[in-house]
């Protein structure tokens, strides 16, 4: 039995694919808003709706995910199913990721990405359910924080390499476009880098029998699943607890930079300070990670929930980018606390043997994207006309939450 706090060999390739798809979802929340932002004012689009149109987008993931996650999933958990299915989404997301660079049309940008994006969360699905083969029950929690922790640090390498040719690659007669184009690749071919491990050395140990006409079984199973769910109160009350909260959460990751670009803050400012979210990140989660052996994760999830309403009160009143800059700290304080404690909070509450299906359901309410948050906020902004009020409402999506996981949190059986 390995250490503590050494991880295995397997546990390592887990934990670095969460280093290559980070990448990917930095450059989202960061240069992506800042690139569309530069082709929708070339086609006279407005701020307000160029934030609404980003959070639609958004919002067109989890629709397609949700349709469509729960039973790749569940089909996943049939034997050797896992594995391909895993290595085929990544594969859409990481094209769709350098093919990203070569868009000059609004629209198309935002259909590659709706498809790229696609592609990174049903990926999500998989790499998620896979944490119960890779590792053992003692160890979810500490594995879990290590993946979110070393992603974020390690997908600061690629986005410092891209941003570097966006700021300076005027000075070797590269335009900013080009720039963010180069950067685009980079980060696709830091992704497929780092999957290449898990790829090679992942075996799938729960699973069941296959059976013919494999997608009718799926479905099947997957509304037995649901029904059996409804019976298991503690779960399906977690469900709706963490779609609620991590919604927020996730909506504050994607939109932060397009509601600072919209607020007309600095350009370079923004990204220097989502830069900062994900080196505070890494020794905070680590620190998660450690606290979890000390305190149960009921009451960690709990505490990180609180600091998220806290958040969204101060993003209502930002209006600096110091303030940013705080904004962005604070971000990074509980971001990986949160993720990876829910993570590895749902697999010990779930039978290992179906944690694809269940997983499935797992990820449409939280990296699938983030529905709920994404509408709320568009919605809000167009009918108000102010996007303060659009980001205040997230504090709904993070009381309800709160209420929510308290309940669950009391049900689960000793």
């Amino acid at each position: 039995m390995p250490g503590k706090f050494l991880l295995t060999k397997l546990e390592k390739a887990w934990v670095l694919y969460d280093v290559g798809n980070s990448a990917f979802i930095l450059l989202v929340s960061t240069l992506f808003p800042i690139y569309f932002n530069a082709i929708a004012q070339q086609a006279g689009i407005s701020s307000a709706d160029y934030l609404a149109y980003w959070g639609y987008a958004t919002s067109a993931v989890t629709v397609i995910v949700a349709i469509s996650g729960p039973v790749l999933g569940t089909m996943t958990d049939f034997r050797g199913l896992k594995k391909p299915i895993f290595i085929y989404s990544m594969l859409i997301g990481a094209a769709g990721c350098f093919f990203l660079g070569f868009t000059s049309s609004w629209i198309v940008f935002l259909v590659v990405y709706v498809i790229a994006k696609c592609g990174y969360s049903a990926s999500l699905i998989f790499y998620d359910a896979m944490i119960n083969d890779i590792t053992s029950p003692d160890r979810v929690d500490e594995v879990s924080a290590r993946g979110f922790a070393w992603g974020y640090i390690g997908s600061c390498i690629p986005f410092v390499a891209g941003l570097a040719l966006v700021l300076a690659g005027g000075n070797f007669g590269m335009s900013q476009m080009t720039a963010m184009t180069a950067a685009f690749l980079i980060s696709a071919v830091w992704w497929l880098a780092a999957t290449v491990p898990l790829w090679v050395s992942y075996q799938q140990k729960y699973e069941i029998a296959p059976q013919p006409k494999i997608v009718r079984s799926s479905f099947l199973r997957l509304a037995e699943t649901i029904k059996h769910m409804r019976r298991e109160k503690h779960v399906f009350l977690f469900l709706l607890a963490f779609f609620c909260y991590i919604d927020g959460v996730y909506t504050i990751i994607d939109m932060a930079t397009a509601y600072g670009t919209a607020l007309g803050l600095d350009t370079t400012g923004l990204l220097l300070a989502l830069l900062l979210t994900q080196v505070v990140a890494f020794p905070a989660t680590l620190l998660f990670g450690k606290l979890s052996g000390r305190y149960p994760a009921k009451k960690l999830i709990s505490v990180c929930i609180a600091a998220y309403m806290a958040i969204a009160v101060f993003a209502f009143r930002l209006d600096s980018q110091t303030e940013f800059w705080i904004l962005a700290a604070c971000v990074g304080m509980f971001q990986g606390g949160i993720q990876a404690l829910s993570r590895s909070y749902f697999a010990k509450i779930i039978p290992p043997e179906k944690t694809g299906e269940y997983f499935g359901i797992f990820d449409i309410c939280g990296k699938g994207a983030s529905f709920l948050g994404t509408m709320l906020v568009s919605m809000t902004t167009q009918m108000t006309g102010n996007m303060k009020y659009g980001i205040g409402s997230l504090l709904i999506l993070f009381i309800l939450g709160f209420i929510l996981f308290q309940k669950s949190s009391n049900l689960v059986p000793k």
